[in-house]
């Protein structure tokens, strides 16, 4: 075995996630715990250091021994050291896009809170992409210096209750809470200060590991958020393999690019090593490539990316969030690596017992249904205007099983199966309200262009229509004269050969047209029943008396004298059939 893959089996790689508002202290923080600082480190960004605050996501690491925990939980493999890759996330509100992107990657978050403000929007925000993606969690109190001394421990045990209550609700109940002061005297101060509660936050880091699912098999996706050249090396791209490995003379490809590159060599935090795989922090040597060309994105196993212009996604809306998902909204949604906007359609499983469509195109009543319901282009789906939500008592009624298609604005490169998060990013940061609006996972794919007339066809999404209309006389046993049910513009050859039902419960079959003003003539095929006959003679004698002569000019007339028969034409519409035919069970 090679030293440098000898250095690659003895330290555990484990990704904590540092996220909060914006001004928490989240790079004081990262830069305190730190002693290793990677090339992504600490806000190389100069946008960043002019306006103070972390642009990107940026990633440190330090090592310590392997916690005994672990080392009894890894049996066989023999790490003898545990490094803590810090991946700092940006808390600047527009930038939420990035945190997503890094979050599928963390096995821990470290959740900043400004002890003097508190649970801010952004904090919130955070709290739930970690509850989308991350296991467990640690609070930060930052910024003690700030209180005074003699309020101090009132103060921390007043804001550590607070949140305890806080995240009562999430998946981080009774998640340790620890109080330290990054950056004491704030960021101008002299860094002769020494930060407060550092160690204690260390120790207690160790305790929260655990031993990472790390998958090496399958295809390569790695997240790059650097790229540099190196004279008489080439160019280096630096990021976290998301999942799959790595090794010297791979093959990748930069998808976005769409161009293949040989790996030349590969290094951990500045060591060299033959191979990396899932959760780990790399920095890849390829040659004959321009660092201009890739700042941010994803290098992956030749074509094992798609790029995509539409998707199906499995829908949950988040609690949180306050308005309508709306059919035909715009969001901003982060899929893989990007965000970017798209049309959302809204859509469901039938109404119970829908073999015959409802009267009416409202959504189909929330019952909830299993989740297990896997999309495919075999069944019949039920067109919605906007997501369904459970309508239990109180909360507790489950929402309904739904799905969404996706119309991308620009073609998006993503993995299959991938996390998606919808959100309206443009809403105002300052305005107190969670901007995360749905979540789900990415089922299907749409890669051709033309996916509205080449792949949109397929999916049988429906709405139903319900059309009613008036009986306004009859010929003969069989047949029927109907008025009110169509425009008089409409072609009504396209609803020749429609089943229809009258008020009085016969059915019939739409023959064809009766004149110019849209009436229509209805075949009833088991003939009229003797009490609707009746119901129309009695009316029509009486109608024959009342005319002038014979009263044979009045059966032109529409009946005002009896109760109106109604007719009822009910019938699906498939949303994306080009020929917008009309269906019924």
């Amino acid at each position: 075995m090679s030293e440098s893959s000898d250095t690659r089996t003895k330290t555990l790689n484990f990704n904590v996630g540092v996220l909060g508002h914006v001004d928490s202290g989240k790079t004081s923080l990262a830069r305190a715990l730190s002693s290793t600082a990677s090339t992504a480190a600490f806000d190389k960004n100069p946008q960043s250091r002019e306006r103070g605050i972390t642009l990107d996501l940026g990633f440190s690491s330090f090592t310590v021994d392997l916690p005994d925990h672990l080392r009894d939980s890894v049996g066989k493999q023999p790490y003898d050291s545990l490094q803590f890759t810090l991946v700092d996330c940006p808390g600047h509100a527009s930038l939420i896009r990035t945190i997503i992107g890094g979050a599928q990657i963390i096995d821990l978050m470290m959740l900043v809170v400004d002890v003097v403000k508190g649970v801010q929007t952004q904090t919130a925000e955070c709290l739930l992409i970690g509850e989308l993606t991350c296991p467990r969690m640690v609070v930060v109190l930052n910024k003690i210096d700030l209180l005074p001394p003699n309020k101090r421990q009132s103060a921390i045990e007043k804001m550590t209750k607070r949140l305890h209550k806080t995240l009562e609700s999430t998946r981080f109940k009774d998640c340790p809470v620890i109080a330290v002061a990054a950056k004491p005297g704030g960021p101008e101060a002299p860094d002769t200060e020494e930060p407060q509660g550092v160690p204690q936050l260390i120790e207690l880091l160790k305790k929260q590991t655990y031993l990472p699912k790390r998958d090496p098999g399958g295809d390569l996706l790695m997240a790059v958020d650097h790229c540099f050249s190196i004279r008489g090396q080439g160019t280096v791209m630096t990021g976290t393999i998301l999942q799959g490995s790595l090794a010297i003379n791979d093959t990748v490809e930069i998808p976005a690019l769409k161009v293949t590159k040989k790996i030349k060599s590969v290094q951990m935090f500045r060591k060299p090593v033959s191979g990396a795989m899932q959760g780990d922090r790399v920095g890849v040597c390829v040659t004959q490539f321009d660092p201009k060309l890739l700042e941010r994105g994803v290098v992956c196993t030749p074509e094992s990316l798609r790029t995509l212009f539409a998707a199906v996604i499995s829908v949950r809306k988040i609690g949180y969030f306050k308005g309508s998902l709306s059919t035909r909204a715009k969001f901003h949604i982060t899929v893989g690596h990007e965000t970017v906007m798209a049309k959302v359609t809204f859509f469901g499983l039938p109404p119970a017992g829908a073999s015959e469509p409802p009267p009416d195109s409202k959504p189909p009543p929330s019952e909830p249904c299993s989740l297990e319901t896997p999309f495919t282009f075999d069944r019949e789906y039920f067109y919605q205007d906007e997501y369904v939500t459970g309508q239990g008592e109180g909360s507790s009624g489950a929402d309904p099983e739904q799905w969404a298609l996706l119309e991308f604005e620009r073609p998006v490169t993503c993995p299959s199966l991938c996390l998606v998060i919808g959100s309206k990013l443009d809403t105002d940061i300052h305005a107190n309200a969670c901007r995360l609006a749905f979540q789900g996972r990415l089922l299907q794919g749409f890669e051709d262009k033309n996916y509205a007339e080449t792949d949109l066809p397929r999916l049988h999404i429906y709405k139903t229509k319900h059309k009613e209309g008036q009986v306004e006389r009859v010929t003969d046993d069989y047949t029927v004269i109907g008025r009110s049910l169509f425009k008089k513009e409409t072609n009504l050859q396209l609803f020749v050969g429609l089943k229809v039902t009258l008020s009085t419960g016969e059915t019939g079959v739409i023959e064809g047209g009766f004149g110019q003003s849209g009436k229509f003539k209805i075949r009833i095929q088991e003939g009229l029943r003797a009490e609707t006959k009746q119901l129309f003679s009695s009316t029509s004698k009486k109608k024959g008396k009342s005319g002038s002569k014979g009263g044979t000019a009045n059966e032109e007339e529409p009946r005002t004298d009896f109760q109106p028969v109604s007719i009822h034409l009910h019938f699906k519409r498939y949303v994306f059939d080009p020929h917008k035919k009309m269906v019924q069970s």
